[in-house]
This record gives C-alpha cells, structure tokens and sequence, in this order.
C-alpha cells in the first residue's frame, strides 16, 4: 500500500497545483457569500476527486495482469497514452500562455463568481474537480495505479483518501484558513489571486510536462 501511494503523489499534487480551482475558491471566499459558498465548493471539489478516482479504479480493476511479477502490459499502454495526453496539454498551455505585457485571460464563468449561490457552488466545484480534463487524465492514471495494484477493499479505500486528502488540499488549507481567520487572510488571499492568475499557464505547462514524463515512465516500467 505504501508504495502505491509513493506512486499517486506526483498525480495528486498534479490535481492539487491548479491555479484556476485555487482562484476560484479564493474569489468565493472575496464574495459576500464568502462561507456558505467556499465551503460548498470545497465539498463539490473533495467528492469530485473522489468520484473521479473511484471510477478510474474500478475500471482498472478489470484490466488482465501480465504473467511476471509486476507485469502489467495494457495497464502500461494505458499510461503511456495518458501520458501523451497531459504532455499535449502541457503544450497547449505553453502555446496559449499570454503575451509580454498581455493580461492573462481567466475563464468568463469566474466573473459571476459572487453572485453564486451554495448549490451552484458546489456543482462548480464538483465540475472543476472531476470533469476537467487535466484532472479526468491525472484520475485516469492514478485509478490504473490503484487498480492494477491489487489492493484489499480497506487497503483501496485507505489510498483513495489519502489521494483525496492531498489533491484537495490547495482548496481546503484556505477555505479552512478562511473560516478560522477571515480578516487576516483576505489581504493575502488577493495577492495569491493575482499572482496565479498571472503565472497560471507557465505553472500548469511545467506541472504537465512533468507529471506527463512520469506516468510515461510508469506505464513504460509496467510493461
């Protein structure tokens, strides 16, 4: 189990390293609904990573085992592709990334961040967290790590929590840091938002390419 969950720590630090959730949950704790709504993102994120993993892991479940120890040839073609894909994306990132002296353009939905409302909130965050693609690929690989593993029930359940608890953490530490300090945290909460909104693609471009190399090399090392 131990070293499956030494496996899923760059995938789950891939999920956790996302600007746009990150400004999303910050924007909502800047809204007059700071509470109400950032904590129903930050649930609507902590069970769309699970749902995501979950699902990922009991397909892989089914995936044929190789005959050697270790062996697992689809599961590793698999990753392989999977890691195609996020170096893909970290391409389109890099390709899109603003220009000297050009504002970095944030997706339109976040301008009416603060007129949400707690269910809308929490469908945002569910949304953020396991239907986009970056996140539907970094689930993808670690669900095949999970399941191809092998792991008893309790063992499983064990490592999707510890998965969970490490991608949601960029978005718990500061809706919990909210509720606990608020006054405190709203000057550099603002500060965070400019800074990730301006180094946004430049941040996902090198997370992907990274995360990108080593699942190409566990899918590589499965075959």
């Amino acid at each position: 189990m131990n070293g499956v969950i030494g496996q899923l720590l760059p995938l789950a630090l891939g999920i956790a390293i996302s600007p746009v959730p990150i400004i999303a949950a910050i924007l909502m704790l800047l809204s007059p609904k700071a509470k109400s709504n950032g904590v129903g993102f930050m649930l609507g994120w902590v069970v769309g990573v699970v749902v995501a993993v979950t699902v990922f892991t009991l397909l892989a479940g089914i995936i044929p085992h190789g005959s050697d120890q270790g062996s697992s040839p689809i599961a590793g073609i698999v990753e392989i592709v999977l890691g195609a894909l996020l170096l893909l994306l970290a391409l389109r990132q890099w390709r899109g990334r603003p220009k000297p002296g050009e504002e970095p353009t944030l997706p339109k939905w976040m301008a009416g961040i603060d007129k949400l409302r707690m269910p809308m909130a929490i469908g945002l965050g569910f949304v953020l967290a396991a239907i986009n693609p970056k996140n539907l690929l970094l689930a993808a690989s670690a669900g095949v790590t999970i399941g191809s593993a092998q792991l008893g029930a309790s063992d499983t359940v064990i490592v999707v929590a510890v998965f969970t608890l490490i991608a949601a953490c960029t978005v718990l530490i500061p809706v919990i840091g909210y509720l606990v300090a608020a006054e405190k945290l709203r000057g550099p909460l603002d500060s965070l938002h400019g800074w990730l909104a301006r180094e946004n693609a430049v941040i996902m471009t090198v997370l992907l390419l990274i995360i990108g190399v080593v699942v190409i090399g566990k899918g590589i090392g499965a075959l």
